[in-house]
């Protein structure tokens, strides 16, 4: 089912580097932050899926493929996605042709960002069913099957336990070919599989531990499918709340403090790296950060 994009720039050879946004802010404050990040020379920048924000429910919220569809437009080169999709909240055609679209309003530059669903909360509250693991991962499975065929194939026709389509199509196709790159996250046996049959990259967070067993997961799957590990981009996203729940320092306190994270995970195979952004206080370091260390550890990984 792999089939990477090309991706262009320095990232296309070597480390990648990310920011992720809330969408909890002004539309303008977020255009001005998404094309800072991009002047900064960050290779990807993503929005969130959620009705509310998880940590402030009574606050504001923009919806993330609406919004993404939005920013694309103000950005020139960053690749821009969801972190990540949340399966339950839509129909994979829907999805698929929401994805067709903003690949075309970026000019080829969609990641397309999917996971299972999680966050029961917001599906309470919403009224949406959160069905019990082993059927989310079953859901998104067949949900992933689709959403390749439709961005690749001039019809699809699918009959699953809980999708059918009939000769679907979808015009236009994408801008990317064969189709945008894939990010899955993923965290627990069942979707790490997934992840071997469907991913361009993998998203996960965890410790410097945890991480290397999840990959080597993925490996061993791969290896059982007949793909080669390395066609899979390894993708970590990292806050400074995560990182101090695993003893080390919030990659924005410091120059120091973001070459020690990111080195520490590169020994376990992370090539691309997404930041949560800065508070205020911490833009300064970012800044440097963006200037300085993230081109040398660039030069570092192609070397």
């Amino acid at each position: 089912m792999s089939g990477l994009a090309a991706r262009s720039g320095p990232a296309a050879n070597g480390l990648r580097f990310g920011i992720a946004t809330g969408q909890n802010v002004g539309f303008d404050t977020l255009v001005e932050r998404w094309r800072r990040y991009e002047e900064l020379g960050f290779d990807d920048v993503w929005a969130c899926d959620h009705f509310n924000q998880p940590s402030q429910p009574s606050g504001p919220y923009f919806e993330g493929w609406t919004v993404l569809a939005a920013l694309a437009a103000r950005t020139s080169r960053v690749r821009v996605g969801v972190l990540v999709t949340c399966n339950t909240f839509r129909h994979p055609a829907l999805l698929a042709q929401q994805a067709i679209t903003v690949d075309h309003v970026s000019r080829g530059r969609l990641e397309l960002g999917i996971g299972s669903g999680w966050f029961e909360p917001e599906h309470r509250r919403f009224g949406i069913p959160l069905p019990a693991p082993r059927e989310l991962v079953a859901r998104l499975d067949e949900s992933l099957t689709i959403i390749d065929s439709l961005l690749r194939e001039q019809t699809t026709s699918f009959a699953g336990r809980y999708y059918r389509l009939d000769e679907a199509r979808l015009r236009p196709g994408p801008v990317q070919k064969p189709r945008p790159p894939i990010t899955i996250g993923a965290h627990k046996p069942g979707m790490l599989k997934l992840c071997a049959t469907y991913a361009d990259t993998w998203n996960s967070y965890g410790s410097v531990e945890e991480i290397e067993q999840r990959g080597a997961v993925i490996g061993e799957r791969c290896e059982e499918i007949g793909r080669a590990p390395a066609e899979i981009s390894r993708s970590l996203y990292c806050w400074r709340s995560e990182m101090q729940r695993h003893g080390l320092p919030g990659p924005w306190d410091s120059r120091d403090a973001f070459e020690d994270v990111v080195g520490r995970y590169r020994e376990v195979g992370i090539d691309s790296f997404i930041f949560d952004q800065p508070t205020a206080e911490e833009v300064p370091v970012m800044e440097q950060v963006a200037a300085d260390v993230i081109p040398r550890l660039r030069g570092d990984a192609v070397s």
